[in-house]
C-alpha cells in the first residue's frame, strides 16, 4: 500500500508568512508583551525545531522574563507560554477560515490523484492538532481532507528534525517506510522523513528556498497546476533523474518509491515505542 504524508505549513499553505507571523504578533500584543517579530526575525524562527510554543520560549532570557513582569518558576513559565499558545492557535484558525491565505499549487490535485489510486492520505505535522486540520480544510476541502489521518500536535515529544512524528504515522497507519512519499518544505522536515526511512520530495515555500535539501529525492519551488490555474514548476534538484513537466505528477512520486532507497539510504532511523498515553488519531 503506498501513501501520500502531507506536512502542514509551507507544504499546503504558505502559512509561515501569512498566517503564523501575524498570529504569534496579535497574541504578544494581546499579552502586552515587549516584543514584535518581523520578517527577518520569524525567519530565523522557522528554524526552530518543534512547534509554536518552542518558538516562544526563544523568548525566555532573563532579560525579556524581568521586562514582560513573567514568573521565573519554570512551571509557571510553561503555563503562560501554554496560555499564549492556545490564544495564537484561535487567531490562527480565524486566519485561515478567512480564506485570506490560498492553498499551495497542486496539493489537491496530488490528493485526489492519490486517493482515486486507493493511496493512504495523512498529515505528518508538529503544529497544533487544530491549526492543522483548518489548513487541511482549506487546502483539500471538507469531503477530501476526511479522508486524511492527520498526526499533529503533542502526539510525540521531540518534534522535527527528529523523526519520530513519521515514525509514529507510519507504524500507525500499518504502513511499509519505503511506501511513503512525504512532502515538505523544511530541512527540518526533511531531516525527519529520512530519518524515519521515507522518500521526500521538498516544495520550497517562503522561507526555506535557500536551506540545504541534500537527501531529498526531488525539491521543487512548488507542485505547479495546469491551466486554467497554470502554476508551472521549477526544478531545483533531481538526483533520481525524476525529470517532471510543467507540474509534478502523482507518477513522478511514485517513481521516487521506487527509486527512493539510494534518495534515504544512511537516513534511516530505529522505529521509537509510542508515547505513553497515546492513541491513533481518527482519520479526517
Amino acid at each position: 500500500m503506498s501513501a501520500l504524508v502531507y506536512d502542514c505549513d509551507g507544504v499546503l499553505a504558505d502559512t509561515e508568512r501569512y498566517g503564523h507571523l501575524p498570529a504569534f504578533n496579535a497574541t504578544f500584543e494581546e499579552f502586552g508583551l515587549p516584543v514584535r517579530w518581523s520578517d527577518t526575525d520569524y525567519a530565523e524562527k522557522v528554524k526552530v525545531g518543534g512547534g509554536g510554543k518552542e518558538r516562544m520560549k526563544t523568548l525566555l532570557t532573563p532579560d525579556f522574563v524581568a521586562a514582560a513582569g513573567l514568573p521565573t518558576d519554570r512551571d509557571a513559565l510553561d503555563e503562560e507560554v501554554a496560555r499564549w499558545h492556545r490564544r495564537k492557535t484561535e487567531i490562527y484558525t480565524g486566519i485561515i477560515r478567512s480564506g485570506a491565505i490560498p492553498p499551495r499549487p497542486g496539493v489537491r490535485r496530488i490528493a485526489e490523484a492519490a486517493h482515486a489510486a486507493g493511496w493512504t492520505l495523512a498529515v505528518a505535522s508538529t503544529s497544533a492538532e487544530a491549526s492543522v486540520r483548518s489548513v487541511l480544510e482549506l487546502a483539500m476541502g471538507t469531503e477530501l481532507a476526511a479522508r486524511f489521518s492527520v498526526f499533529a500536535g503533542d502526539v510525540v515529544q521531540r518534534k522535527k528534525p527528529a523523526p519520530d512524528i513519521y515514525a509514529f504515522a507510519v507504524r500507525r497507519l500499518g504502513l511499509d517506510p519505503a511506501a511513503v512519499v512525504a512532502i515538505e518544505d523544511s530541512r527540518n522536515g526533511m531531516l525527519a522523513a529520512l530519518g524515519a526511512g521515507l522518500a521526500c520530495a521538498v516544495t520550497t515555500s517562503a522561507y526555506t528556498g535557500e536551506e540545504d535539501f541534500a537527501g531529498a529525492s526531488l525539491v521543487v519551488t512548488s507542485l505547479g497546476d495546469p491551466p486554467p490555474e497554470e502554476t508551472v514548476t521549477r526544478v531545483l534538484n533531481d538526483p533520481l533523474g525524476v525529470h517532471p513537466g510543467p507540474w509534478v505528477e502523482l507518477a513522478d512520486l511514485a517513481v521516487l518509491l521506487t527509486a527512493g532507497d539510494a534518495a534515504v539510504a544512511g537516513h534511516s532511523g530505529t522505529p521509537l515505542p509510542d508515547p505513553p498515553g497515546s492513541a491513533p488519531p481518527a482519520p479526517g
